[in-house]
């Protein structure tokens, strides 16, 4: 049901680099890209059939700003994966916004998670359901 999320950033450039590197853990790269001037607008995706998330500058021109209560939440395999997304975020700058860890009782429908803001202040989640 979901074809892409869309982040707002102040700076294409480094937004850029920051989720290349950090999209790039979790076998994403650009699919789309269009020129700074034209708001810079970057789709990345594991394949053009699988979800993606894009960052570009407000089309207002605007300062962009992060949602209060928005969130973009990123399924992971493993817990280890979680662990490992949300370490290579702060060492590219995010800061983190609920270290990694079960949220609720352990079981078949258990909740891993882990939280952090891109710099800019976007909130996003590595998460892991099922049992460790």
């Amino acid at each position: 049901m979901i074809g892409y999320a869309t982040l707002g950033t102040n700076d294409i450039v480094k937004a850029r680099s920051f989720y290349d590197a950090l999209l790039g853990e979790l076998g994403a790269k650009r699919l789309m890209e269009f020129p700074v001037e034209q708001g810079g607008f970057t789709l990345w995706g594991t394949g053009w059939g699988a979800p993606g998330i894009a960052v570009t500058t407000p089309h207002n021109r605007e300062a962009a700003v992060p949602g209060n209560g928005n969130m973009i939440a990123m399924p992971m395999q493993q817990r280890a994966q979680v662990d490992a997304l949300h370490a290579k975020a702060l060492e590219l700058g995010a800061t983190c916004d609920g270290p990694p860890g079960l949220r609720g009782p352990e079981g078949p429908q258990a909740f891993y998670g882990a939280y952090f803001r891109d710099p800019e202040g976007n909130k996003l989640c590595a998460f892991r359901m099922g049992p460790a």
